[in-house]
């Protein structure tokens, strides 16, 4: 495809899409979002079973109500059918969740929100925003200028914001909402691991999409048409334990996959080419008189497509032999490390967790929408050879038709989003609606070539019910 041209700064906008007031969170935006802070919504992949405060359905009803002033009606809020966990490609952190918590998936419920009738998938634009955040809660708060709390960057603060622009392009184009539709997934497990395995998959696949999908993550205010998958593999070595008084007796577990580890964190990262390498958790034990013969080795490592998906399983496997080899060359000569090295290979096992997920790249999948995103919206493209990220967009890599891209505000590392202290600021709040706004304005004066009504949408009928199915399922 040819390169499309990355602007380092926001053009001027074209007046035909120019608001006559820029969009703004309004007081009342600003308690809702206090209140969905306030408002504890970490699953339990996050917390554990036992944590009885995961207020998904809470923060939902919540964040309905308000989506409800501004003429968004509910489609379904409802946790998934429990078949969406029997697949292969579910990570297997999540089933191994749900068969310990019956409550699982029930504690757990998305959220659909639909302005205006059904109208054909090229003439609806789609928003996702996950409200499901990491573990660790502190009382929200709001100094005038910046909010914090757990979920103020990602994403419960783009998902007000993302309200607060749809209000301003309806008050600017009547035609929004009649003409042309705004579907809004609001969803859980996106966090934890779940990959929106039972969150944005389902919904994906029942039919709630657009032709332009835009997913509410933070990426500067840059729209990412990619979006990297991930895979999480588990190094297991299962040895016998010693006596601190003979280690020889046993295998050292500890050392091997302290080896193991070094040896992947420096050797693996080239060998993966479009992705990234994380060398996570290495556990064996916590006393200090004993040598552990058993322990694990985390990684988690991402990639842009399939096959290099295919392609970093076997750089991982190969990687994995080579530093299995290498530890037994170089560990033979250690009395108290001889019988770990020539077990090395035959206690040493590579598990997944996790594999075989999409992931999403739609560059130059859609001229037109890249062109009404740049030059009407006026945004500025995620540069090509900046890494993507992970997050729910993966579930639009193989649904035909249509652009999406990831857009948001703020910065994960610099928004401490997933750490102590996460926080987004008011103005940046304020100019990610004004450009959701902008966006919507722009889908309604420039669309896809081609003209028509499109494609008939029949995914939408038949995952809601009957022709008055705007509702909230009982909890």
């Amino acid at each position: 495809m040819a390169d499309v041209p990355i602007r380092t700064g926001a053009p001027a906008l074209p007046l035909s899409t120019a608001l006559p007031h820029p969009a703004r969170l309004t007081p009342a935006d600003h308690e809702l979002l206090l209140d969905l802070l306030a408002t504890p919504t970490a699953g339990p992949l996050e917390t554990g079973p036992d944590d009885p405060a995961v207020r998904l359905w809470e923060a939902g009803r919540a964040y309905a109500t308000a989506a409800a002033a501004i003429g968004l009606k509910v489609l379904r809020h409802a946790p998934p059918d429990p078949a969406t966990l029997r697949r292969d490609d579910v990570p297997l952190t999540v089933r191994e969740a749900a068969a310990r918590d019956e409550t699982f998936l029930a504690r757990q419920p998305s959220l659909v929100l639909r302005l205006g009738p059904e109208l054909p998938r090229r003439d609806t634009v789609m928003f996702n925003v996950h409200l499901d955040t990491v573990a660790g809660w502190w009382p929200a708060r709001f100094d005038g200028r910046r909010f914090t709390g757990r979920g103020a960057i990602d994403a419960k603060g783009p998902a007000v914001a993302l309200l607060a622009g749809i209000r301003a392009a309806r008050a600017s184009q009547p035609a929004l909402g009649s003409r042309i539709g705004v579907l809004v997934q609001a969803v859980a497990g996106e966090e934890g691991g779940a990959m929106g395995t039972f969150g944005t998959r389902p919904l994906v696949e029942d039919g709630f999409t657009g032709g332009l999908n835009l997913f509410c993550e933070p990426t500067g205010h840059r729209f990412l048409p990619r979006s990297t998958a991930s895979m999480t593999a588990s190094v297991r070595v299962d040895g016998e334990d010693a006596v601190d008084d003979r280690p020889e007796a046993g295998h050292n577990a500890t050392v091997l996959l302290g080896h193991i580890g070094h040896y992947l964190a420096r050797v693996l990262p080239p060998r993966i080419g479009d992705g990234r390498v994380c060398v996570a958790g290495l556990h064996t034990g916590e006393r200090h008189n004993r040598v552990y013969g058993t322990g694990r080795l985390l990684l988690n490592i991402s990639y842009g497509s399939r096959p290099a998906g295919r392609s970093a399983e076997a750089a991982l496997e190969r990687t994995l032999r080579e530093a299995l080899a290498d530890f037994a060359s170089g560990a033979a000569g250690a009395p108290d490390l001889a019988r770990t090295a020539a077990d090395a290979a035959r206690i040493t096992s590579l598990h997944w967790y996790k594999r075989g997920l999409p992931a999403l790249d739609g560059r130059g999948r859609a001229l037109w929408a890249e062109d009404l995103l740049e030059r009407h919206a006026g945004l500025v493209r995620w540069p090509d050879e900046e890494p993507a990220f992970t997050c729910d967009a993966i579930w639009m890599a193989d649904v035909p038709g249509g652009y999406t891209a990831v857009l948001g505000p703020g910065d994960l590392d610099t928004n401490h989003a997933h750490a102590a202290g996460e926080y987004a600021d008011l103005d940046d709040l304020d100019r990610y609606a004004d450009e959701i706004a902008r966006i919507l304005v722009a889908r309604v004066r420039h669309g896809p070539p081609g003209g028509g009504a499109g494609e008939p949408s029949h995914a939408h009928s038949a995952a809601v019910p009957g022709a008055a199915a705007d509702r909230i399922s009982p909890r």
